[in-house]
């Protein structure tokens, strides 16, 4: 909504339901390949800089999406609480496989197919996990990450299919 100096509503913009979530859906997507891209970055721990800046961006457009204020900081802590909630799996993962690349020969490799692979999950997950909550008509004020936990923990075991399937050439088959 667009307001003049009085306050008042000067127009609003209405955005069909379903073409918000196909809007948000598309973003999240964007998004993980962006998370995907950052975790090829081959310096450990800047890599993770890079992901969460991508989450964070994915976040500032579905906040503008479903018109939700959008503060940096809340934003933040509401991404690591779900990362931080599931365990070794989220954050602990992530900074033990971006370290893994300072092992000479090996760990540059694995963390270059694993990072990718990782960052795009979670990346997924968390874009799901907001895409619900906005189409609830939550906040990021109101969000409880300790609510939503069960939820990202069912997104984070679907994006590994997801994530594969963005992986392969367009037109790929899978073979039987």
């Amino acid at each position: 909504m667009i307001t003049d100096s009085n306050s008042a509503p000067t127009s609003q913009v209405t955005v069909d339901p379903a073409a918000r979530l196909d809007l948000a859906n598309l973003s999240v997507q964007r998004n993980v390949y962006w998370a995907m891209g950052a975790g090829v970055l081959p310096l450990p721990l800047f890599d993770l800089v890079a992901i969460t800046g991508v989450q964070l961006k994915m976040l500032r457009e579905l906040s503008k999406i479903y018109d939700v204020a959008f503060k940096e900081g809340v934003a933040k802590k509401a991404v690591t609480s779900l990362l931080v909630g599931i365990g070794g799996v989220g954050i602990g993962g992530v900074i033990g496989l971006s370290m893994f690349k300072f092992v000479p020969f090996v760990g540059p490799a694995l963390g270059v197919v694993s990072v990718p692979v990782v960052s795009g999950m979670l990346t997924h997950a968390v874009g799901r996990t907001f895409v619900m909550h906005f189409e609830a008509g939550g906040t990021l004020l109101d969000f409880d990450a300790k609510k939503m936990r069960a939820y990202f923990k069912e997104e984070y075991g679907n994006a590994k299919d997801v994530v594969e399937n963005m992986q392969k050439p367009k037109g790929a088959t899978q073979s039987a």
